[in-house]
């Protein structure tokens, strides 16, 4: 019999979960996997040394509690993000930079397996009916899949991992990713009530700087927030989170971000934080900023501070009220009070490139006289 450690979780996988299927299940299930490895091992008279009994023990752990091939890199703290590209392509983020991993899956049913398991253990499917799924793992990971015939060379599954480390804005200090000028500006910004966006890109790190700026909020004051998929973990001890929901497998049963969005209006919020804006909730965003709502946050996919601009203006005309384009930049131009731009080097290097704030004649670098100004707007002193 072959000892090859691929041909052996091969042969072994199927027959534990045979086994773990015919008996009702006590206690945990990694460890009713281990020990139900062992007995067939033993009972086959497999001449294996203590590593690779190790070795075969483990994988066929994770592929009967966890997510197979892809378990040690989802426990490893240095991988922020894991990408497969079919069955014979994985790679990991580590330092912002993705690198191949000698991680393969033996065929493309072994990978959707996997991807089956992930997404039915949060209430969605995948399929040929439903090629695609984006949801949220109960550790707050994001996963998102996409199977044939949309994938073309093999189904397609990226996992961005749950961080448990909250990045402060001091933290950031210490990793360049802002400069000590700007750090004074941005926590003066949310300490005086301003409106602020954060733009950038994909993986850029919007979300770890909102939640780091967040924490100038004043603890007294009551904040919402509003997540497709909640990562915010806000200090302060009077905090709402809102998660939309997507449709189940009949189609029914979905919330919107643009239902929470109004919803959190009725709350009595001192401040709305919106994670990302991607649709017509950016109008009712812009209308909570323009109606006491003020120090609101959220983030925005854009290239540049102007371009943020752009695509919630886009984005508050696709909310489907009958309102005349000057009246959504009017409402834009009066909603949105700084726009900071983070940006991510070929090298991972995530850098705060741009804080700037409204002035009469567009945007500009903020400095203290345009925080000045903005603050007196705002809130109509000074201090």
């Amino acid at each position: 019999m072959s000892t090859d450690p691929a041909d052996l979780v091969s042969r072994y996988r199927e027959r534990v979960r045979e086994q773990l299927a015919s008996r009702p299940l006590q206690g945990d299930l990694r460890l009713a996997a281990e020990t139900a490895t062992l007995e067939l091992v033993r009972a086959d008279g497999l001449p294996l040394g203590s590593t690779e009994l190790e070795h075969l023990v483990s994988a066929i752990a994770d592929e009967a509690a966890g997510v197979g091939p892809l378990e040690p890199l989802m426990r490893d703290p240095d991988v922020t993000e894991v990408i497969v590209n079919g069955p014979g392509q994985v790679f990991a983020e580590r330092d912002g930079v993705l690198h191949l991993e000698p991680v393969r899956f033996e065929d493309e049913a072994h990978l959707r397996h996997v991807i089956d398991r992930i997404v039915s253990a949060v209430g969605r499917r995948v399929d040929e009916s439903s090629p695609m799924v984006d949801a949220r793992l109960p550790d707050g990971s994001r996963v998102n899949a996409v199977v044939p015939p949309l994938a073309l060379d093999g189904s397609l599954l990226t996992v961005r991992k749950f961080s448990r480390a909250v990045l402060t804005l001091e933290s950031l200090l210490l990793r360049g990713s802002v400069t000590p000028a700007q750090r004074e500006l941005l926590a003066d910004a949310v300490a005086s009530r301003l409106n602020i966006a954060i733009c950038g890109g994909t993986g850029t790190g919007k979300t770890t700087l909102l939640n780091a700026i967040a924490a100038f909020v004043e603890p007294r004051e009551r904040i919402v927030t509003v997540e497709d998929a909640a990562e915010l973990r806000l200090p302060q001890p009077h905090v709402v989170r809102l998660e939309s929901r997507p449709p189940n497998v009949e189609g029914r049963g979905e919330v919107t971000m643009r239902a929470l969005v109004r919803n959190a209006l009725r709350m009595r919020p001192d401040r709305i934080v919106v994670g990302e804006v991607r649709g017509g909730e950016a109008l009712d965003m812009l209308q909570a900023m323009n109606t006491g709502h003020d120090g609101s946050m959220t983030t925005v996919h854009a290239s540049s501070p102007d371009d943020a601009l752009r695509r919630l203006e886009t984005m508050a005309l696709m909310g489907g009220v009958d309102l005349p384009h000057a009246a959504v930049r009017e409402q834009l131009r009066s909603a949105v009070d700084v726009v900071v731009h983070i940006a991510r080097s070929a090298g991972g290097e995530r850098k705060v490139r741009f804080v700037e704030g409204r002035t009469r004649s567009g945007l500009r670098p903020l400095d203290e006289r345009v925080l000045r100004d903005l603050r007196e707007e705002r809130c109509g002193s000074g201090s």
